[in-house]
């Protein structure tokens, strides 16, 4: 016993030296693989889902999102809120992290466009022609009817909504009559369940959306142009945040959000 002791002892040495070593690899690519967390846009949620399954199959990095209004990730961020990259759905919000210097410096660019449309729930037909005058809210909306969109305070939907009908000058008729969503998909849903008979939303949630027609298209020229920034936030200037960031603006990306019907370059 006394001799095969010592024996035992390095026979347990050499296995838990080669567990070991093969267990390093492993652990150094989990540290690697850490999931990229994304704070984005509503609207963005189809589109962006679907670039994160493709990175992931790519890069067997995982991507969590969480998407809401604009304004509320801004202030999540803000307020310490864990999230590597922010996607914005105006420049606005992101300016305003910018300035607080919550952005990893050189990292911001422009992921994608959008344009707004009139919605109605009644439609039986889409209609992909802007809208030449001013629509007669009255008629649309009926004697209790409201106008569904994004709660032009800070959504930014419904910023660009409130510029379209400030420029066609209706916004003093229509803001008493407004059904304020807290981000565009819950103003589209307000129109799909007949809770709403109209409503300005982005045409990428338009037509995804199965219960709802577009009535026109508003013109660009009516509001700020609907682009959708990116960052990274600062203090998560991680090699994976990065790239993920360089795969947006890759061709992958690129073709999955216009399918989706954003505008890229």
């Amino acid at each position: 016993m006394i001799v095969a002791f010592p024996m035992a002892m390095r026979i347990l040495l050499r296995v838990l030296i080669v567990v070991a070593a093969l267990a390093a690899p492993a652990s150094a690519h989990a540290a690697r693989a850490q999931a990229v967390t994304v704070l984005a846009a509503a609207s963005m949620s189809d589109a962006l889902s679907g670039i994160g399954d493709a990175f992931t199959r790519e890069t067997g990095t995982a991507v969590r999102f969480s998407f809401a209004a604009s304004s509320a990730l801004a202030r999540q961020i803000a307020a310490g809120a864990p999230g590597d990259i922010f996607v914005s759905a105006n420049a606005e919000w992101m300016d305003d992290l910018e300035t607080r210097g919550l952005l990893a410096a050189g990292t911001r660019g422009i992921l994608a466009g959008n344009r707004l449309v009139l919605v109605v729930a009644d439609g039986d037909r889409a209609s992909h022609s802007e809208v030449s005058t001013p629509p007669d809210f009255d008629r649309l909306l009926g004697e209790r009817g409201r106008l569904a969109v994004g709660d032009p305070d800070h959504v930014p939907a419904g910023i660009y909504a409130r510029q379209a009908l400030m420029a066609w000058g209706l916004w003093d008729a229509v803001q008493g009559r407004l059904a304020r969503a807290d981000n565009v998909r819950a103003a589209l849903a307000l129109v799909e369940r007949g809770e709403a008979p109209a409503g300005i939303v982005y045409a990428t949630d338009a037509e995804a959306a199965g219960k709802v027609s577009i009535a026109g298209v508003i013109p660009d020229a009516l509001h700020e142009p609907i682009v959708y920034p990116f960052a990274i936030v600062a203090g998560h200037d991680s090699e994976d945040a990065r790239a993920f960031v360089r795969y947006l603006t890759g061709p992958v990306a690129k073709s999955i959000l216009a399918a989706h019907g954003f505008a890229v370059e």
